[in-house]
């Protein structure tokens, strides 16, 4: 009877802020996807956030440190934050495949808005080949991915899958505009995080 495969979930993201929205999707594609752990990739140098401020990586690095500590299949690298020039996600997923070896089973976790953007991104029919892509979405967004599956054909069926996951509104960027405006992130953020971002006066300016 052969092993049955390693699969590991990959959590990418700018995480300026993490919230408590990535978290919950997070263990609900690991619960149903079984997945051994969640890796959590802080983007180091965003390609498609090139003209934007983005908070200085360590910080973003601790804070998703702080976030999913108390989950022991929760990990954080720093795979991207430590590579130089811009990171695309196809280098990330390659740099994995060799740390953990062609018969892991990878598991790309992303929202609908993301995977709207999939056809644009750097080399997706060789990502499609390393990877699966597991799309969270309200019931409102399914049509969307609905859509890229079938944009991308045979290759779509087998590697782009939907969840439903709770319906949280939360964004990092609502959380930056109420630390700038003074209103409560209190619950919408882990307790040590938004410790942390008092400490280090995050998002003030």
């Amino acid at each position: 009877m052969p092993e049955k495969k390693c699969k590991i979930g990959i959590m990418g993201g700018t995480f300026d802020p993490i919230h408590i929205g990535h978290l919950v999707v997070a263990e609900a594609v690991r619960l149903e996807y079984l997945l051994e752990k969640v890796l959590f990739i802080p983007a180091g140098n965003p390609p498609h956030k090139q003209n934007l401020s983005v908070t200085p990586a360590r910080h973003r690095y601790i804070m998703t440190v702080m976030a999913t500590c108390s989950n022991p299949h929760f990990h954080v690298s720093p795979l991207e934050i430590e590579r130089d020039g811009p990171s695309y996600t196809i280098d990330t997923v390659m740099t994995l495949v060799k740390q953990y070896g062609t018969d892991t089973d990878f598991y790309f976790i992303t929202g609908v808005d993301t995977v709207r953007d999939l056809p644009t991104w750097n080399k997706i029919d060789k990502l499609l080949e390393l990877c699966h892509f597991v799309a969270a979405a309200r019931p409102g967004g399914v049509g969307t991915i609905d859509d890229i599956i079938k944009y991308f054909g045979a290759a779509g069926q087998r590697r782009i899958h939907r969840l439903a996951t709770p319906e949280l509104e939360i964004s990092s960027t609502d959380i930056r505009e109420r630390i700038k405006s003074g209103r409560s992130i209190k619950y919408i953020v882990p307790e040590n995080v938004e410790n942390y971002i008092l400490k280090e006066n995050l998002y003030r300016n």
